[in-house]
């Protein structure tokens, strides 16, 4: 089958997208994350290739992530200060890991001739709400980057923070921030591509740290995408593949490492997805296979099986500002009139769902929770479900053929999402991943760091 092309024309600076449009290549947003600026050799090899792609006659924004672990040392930092840090001085504090790729980054540029000036979030106009630690974008007003653009510098933003709006504080997006950060500023300036650079080249059916033999993909849709984010595929951030898709931002996701072309995600179902020959591709049954470890399971055990009590648990996770995931509620004990409900829902969210259920006890009427953090979701992905019989049935033959056993389960047209226990969750996405015929014959690359 013949590869989408999306071959750079210089003659005409223009490049032909997968979807068969072809635009001119006026402004590129570009997005590193901190593998790519892990060390100082990192953030001259970005510098080169962000001063390259200038040369090449683009206007080019850059929104870089914290360098390497620094996010995670910040936070063990506040930890051996505290246990009870506010959430306000969090956000300063790990607003700063950003600050400094930015800085150092515009250095590195400057020093190979061309010119570049740095902006925090709230310089470059990323206004947020006030909910620190995990702040939504409600607006982007981008005036001082395209200023500092019509003068012919190279903008640097500083990924994952904002500044609220109603409050004038400065807040963060939480992990992942900086994808989305990039997507809204790309949508703001009306750029061509925004492109998100990471240590793999580009999307794959599996994380290729846990299947090797991961095949690349070299287009997907954005409703494709968006499962396999929200079902904990590192590679994109949710928010950020909801915001293209809102404004129809096309994404470019590929290695800081290499020249390879990477992977195209397509934010409009009116786009097609064609062949060099301009043949439209029929779509693949299953995009990929996504696991995740970062969620928890939570079971609220006797509850009174009567109408109101599973709407007064989700409203009081909801006024706590978490998150659920999977919903799971058993059929009532005979004679009892009480159900459990089980959910999932981010680990760091965890303790705060807990107290703020605890201080509903006498409200719901519970008997106890049990709380599981040793769980793993394993979640397989492909718009070719929805007219494919028979996905279901190769899914959980091949688990329980392996052995592997399933605590919840939960679906959508386009994806199957299970629960498994951790020690089991590398197995079962190698499993799932051979039984739908996903495997190369050769080994992905993996330049370093965690995929972001």
């Amino acid at each position: 089958m013949s590869t989408p092309t999306t071959e750079v024309h210089n003659a005409t600076e223009q490049q032909v997208l997968p979807t068969g449009r072809a635009v001119t290549k006026q402004l590129i947003v570009q997005k590193f994350g901190g593998s790519s600026v892990s060390d100082a050799a990192g953030v001259k090899r970005v510098a080169k290739r962000v001063v390259d792609a200038q040369a090449a006659g683009n206007e080019v924004v850059v929104v870089v992530s914290a360098m390497g672990d620094t996010t995670d040392e910040l936070l063990d930092l506040a930890s051996q200060v505290t246990d009870s840090a506010p959430a306000r001085e969090m956000d300063m504090l790990l607003s700063a890991g950003e600050r400094i790729s930015m800085a150092l980054l515009a250095m590195a540029i400057n020093k190979l001739g061309a010119s570049a000036q740095s902006f925090t979030g709230s310089q470059a106009g990323m206004i947020t709400d006030g909910i620190h630690g995990k702040a939504r974008i409600i607006d982007v007003d981008p005036h001082r980057i395209r200023t500092a653009l019509d003068k012919g510098n190279i903008a640097i933003v500083a990924g994952f923070q904002g500044m609220s709006r109603t409050t004038n504080e400065i807040t963060t997006l939480g992990r992942g921030g900086s994808d989305t950060t990039a997507v809204a500023l790309a949508a703001a300036l009306e750029a061509d591509v925004c492109e998100i650079y990471t240590d793999v080249d580009g999307i794959y059916t599996a994380d290729p740290r846990v299947v090797p033999s991961a095949q690349k993909i070299d287009t997907i849709s954005s409703e494709e995408m968006l499962e396999l984010a929200a079902s904990g595929a590192k590679i994109l951030h949710l928010r950020c593949v909801e915001y293209a898709r809102r404004f129809g931002v096309p994404l470019h996701v590929r290695s800081s490492f290499s020249q390879h072309e990477g992977t195209w995600v397509i934010p409009s179902a009116e786009d097609k997805i064609t062949t060099q020959e301009g043949v439209a591709l029929e779509q693949p049954i299953i995009s990929g296979v996504a696991h995740d470890r970062s969620e928890a399971k939570v079971t609220v055990v006797g509850v009174p099986d009567i109408p109101g009590k599973a709407a007064a648990i989700f409203q009081v996770i909801a006024d706590a500002h978490s998150n659920i995931d999977m919903i799971v509620q058993n059929v009532s004990t005979h004679g009892t009139g009480r159900t459990d409900i089980s959910f999932t829902l981010p680990i760091v969210e965890g303790a705060d769902a807990l107290a703020a259920l605890h201080a509903a006890h006498d409200q719901i009427g519970f008997e106890t929770i049990e709380y599981n953090e040793q769980i793993g979701k394993l979640s397989l992905i492909g718009a070719g479900m929805r007219s494919h019989p028979g996905v279901s049935a190769t899914f959980f033959k091949a688990l329980s053929d392996a052995g592997i056993n399933i605590n919840m389960i939960s679906t959508s047209e386009i994806r199957i999402s299970v629960v498994t226990h951790a020690d089991l969750l590398d197995e079962a996405v190698r499993v799932i991943h051979n039984a739908f015929d996903l495997d190369s014959d050769s080994e992905a690359t993996v330049y370093g760091g965690t995929g972001r």
